[in-house]
């Protein structure tokens, strides 16, 4: 594992290690219909494994020469240290082909009887990716950023109106606007408390509903 130009290689393998995947869902409760799933994408990765930290070297199972060997308290200090970092660790397994980003998202230390000194320990860790954010088409040398959204599309339909000029009368506008003069009385419904009583009474300006 690597991170701000260290390197810290644990003394012995893993006898086993565990990736976790998993496919992101978002559920929605939908009254009386019960539980539907969305797919959100990938989740995070999880690597675990455990191991222990010996306090003597023994190279059937130690790597490395014997001074390579870490003080094993040394040792759970610097996984204490990688846990509090907020700059992610390289973590590789040659021999596994893994080589991913990650934050040590916990450990666990145990210490057992008769064997003094050394330290046993449970990690996980978590895969890091880059949040990576898409520009705006007019975002320009500023550089900021957006998620791009589209005007939602107005579904209402938006009156017809038209503002009397001199001259006019309901039933030229109902000729002009409508096509059948006739429809006089129905723009005079409309607009019966803009015009009053008298439909003949229309003054220039006013604004009329049409439909």
């Amino acid at each position: 594992m690597t991170g701000k130009g260290e390197r810290f290689t644990f003394p012995v393998n893993p006898e086993e290690v565990i990736i976790s995947r998993q496919k992101g869902y978002d559920t929605a409760n939908i009254l009386s219909s019960g539980e539907f799933d969305f797919p959100q994408g990938d989740r995070i990765k999880e690597i675990s494994f455990s191991s222990f930290f010996p306090k003597v070297y023994d190279e059937s199972f130690c790597k490395g020469g014997k001074g390579e060997l870490p003080d094993p308290q040394v040792a759970m200090n610097k996984l204490n240290d990688f846990l509090v970092m907020k700059t992610p660790l390289r973590f590789v397994i040659s021999e596994a082909g893994i080589n991913v980003p990650v934050f040590v998202a916990s450990h666990q230390t145990t210490f057992r009887g008769g064997e003094p000194g050394d330290v046993y320990f449970d990690i996980t860790l978590r895969t890091w990716r880059e949040l990576k954010v898409a520009k705006t088409a007019g975002s320009g040398t500023g550089g900021g950023t957006a998620v791009n959204k589209k005007q939602r599309t107005d579904m209402k339909e938006k009156n017809k109106t038209y503002t009397v000029k001199a001259g006019d009368s309901l039933s030229k506008i109902a000729k002009l606007e409508l096509g059948d003069s006739s429809k006089w009385n129905q723009i005079y419904k409309l607009n019966q408390k803009v015009i009053g009583k008298d439909p003949n009474a229309i003054k220039p300006g006013q604004k009329l509903v049409l439909s």
